[in-house]
């Protein structure tokens, strides 16, 4: 491991800015001061938690425009989007802060033998966040304000190459709350694992891939810490014979690129029923390779950057080993010559099992085309994954795809008629290798909660 770390414009490949690693006197002492400031914070009721957690998200709207220029520069996502990234944050803030109370109160319920019983639900302690660099604003909001609104502490690992966005929330939160009670940890991965030993942390939320998560929680589980996993997918959007095609390619391509193809909750996998596959196809086609890429601070640009290197070698790599087993290039498909880390929007045909493309993650603007016969059978070739995050469907009878994506769709959500990231009052969170918990919608501020019963007898 090098003593700094050092951040990376992937537009030009130029480096930003460079940190130094805690020590780990340094780190343990970051924890320490999250559990002091949490025996205070938890003292507190929800409503004055929820104040506190407006002037956070007054803090994100203050600075926005120093954010979304930092963030863009870090991980290379269009500035338009950096801009709804910090408009998605400000408003889980305001969200949780008018509803958090409520999901909090006290629950009374009458005991069989005629007693009372109260459901009180009390703050556990400091949660430990390990998050990537996609959405280097919101992921940290995600997990953080639901934690804090149940009277948590809340210390953040995040990915290295935002750096930068992690110190400016880090002044943003602390603006906000009590000293030390949102603290940022610039260590390595080792040193997390003391982390998670740590017991003054009893709880663990990670945002990454399956191995990340399958290690973090077998880590967690040794020590009995409840762990929350959000672990990406290959999500599959399904056009019916009676969709709107025009409709369903806009919406296709925006969720195909959308945060330059690096989106958990991604459309990934398009699967077309035969009636309409060849009409859907050419227009899909037409319509990714109309996808503008280039410099992602300029208006004109639709694409932007992947956000390193290596992580856009990986795609062009899934990419080839998908056509060498059988899959055909429709557009796109080549890295390009010049600076930066670019990937163009690409779509991929006869895509099927034992094909990256079918089986993994693409995790970035790479499209897998898939014909099925049927609504039967899109919904089998749709729920042939090892993942279970998001997804969608595609037709003008609203009751059919609502009655489909309820009893059939194997996933943690499912969008209809449109793509979409997250909504503050709706669950977020996945199945299968997806992952195992929910945030967002009043569920984020209970996983990490004792829901304590107590019995008045008699």
């Amino acid at each position: 491991m090098t003593d700094t770390i050092t951040t990376i414009n992937p537009a030009t490949g130029k480096t930003l800015d460079s940190y130094s690693y805690m020590s780990d006197d340094e780190a343990r002492g970051v924890v320490d001061a999250c559990h002091e400031a949490f025996l205070g914070w938890k003292a507190l009721s929800a409503e004055q938690r929820g104040d506190a957690i407006r002037k956070v998200g007054a803090g994100l709207k203050a600075r926005k425009d120093e954010l979304v220029k930092l963030m863009t520069a870090e991980m290379g996502k269009l500035e338009s989007q950096s801009a709804q990234e910090i408009d998605l944050c400000v408003g889980i803030c305001d969200w949780t802060a008018e509803n958090g109370p409520a999901e909090l109160a006290d629950d009374e319920r009458v005991l069989p033998n005629g007693g009372k019983g109260v459901v009180h639900y009390s703050p556990i302690g400091v949660i430990y966040g390990i998050q990537p660099w996609n959405f280097p604003a919101y992921q940290v909001v995600r997990y953080s304000i639901a934690n804090l609104m149940a009277g948590n502490g809340v210390l953040l690992k995040h990915a290295e190459s935002v750096t930068g966005s992690a110190m400016l929330l880090q002044e943003i939160y602390d603006a906000a709350l009590p000293k030390g009670l949102f603290g940022v940890l610039r260590i390595s991965h080792d040193q997390s694992d003391a982390i998670i030993d740590n017991d003054k942390v009893r709880g663990v939320t990670l945002t990454g891939s399956p191995t990340a998560g399958s290690i973090v929680a077998k880590k967690a589980g040794e020590k009995l810490k409840k762990t929350v996993l959000e672990l990406g997918s290959n999500d599959a959007y399904i056009v019916l014979e009676d969709a709107d095609i025009d409709q369903a390619v806009q919406q296709c391509v925006l969720g195909r690129v959308y945060n330059n193809g690096e989106t958990c909750v991604a459309a990934k996998r398009f699967i077309v029923v035969d009636a309409v596959y060849d009409r859907f196809r050419d227009a899909f086609v037409k319509a990714m390779s109309d996808v503008k890429a280039g410099d992602p601070t300029s208006d004109d640009t639709d694409l932007g950057p992947m956000a390193r290197e290596d992580l856009r070698d990986k795609l062009a790599d899934q990419v080839k080993d998908s056509v060498a087993r059988g899959a055909k290039v429709l557009c796109g498909g080549e890295v390009p010559e010049g600076p930066g880390f670019f990937y163009p929007a690409t779509v991929l045909e006869d895509v099927a099992t034992g094909q990256p493309a079918y089986d993994d993650e693409l995790f970035g603007p790479v499209a897998a085309l898939i014909r099925a016969t049927d609504a039967d059978d899109a919904i089998r070739i749709a729920n042939d994954s090892r993942f279970g995050l998001g997804g969608g469907i595609f037709s003008q009878n609203e009751e059919r795809a609502i009655a489909l994506a309820a009893e059939h769709f194997d996933t943690g959500m499912v969008f209809v008629n449109g793509f979409g990231v997250a909504q503050p009052n709706m669950p977020f969170g996945g199945v299968k290798d997806s992952g195992y918990g929910r945030e967002h919608g009043g569920f984020g501020i209970k996983e990490f909660v004792n829901a304590k019963a107590i019995n008045v007898m008699g």
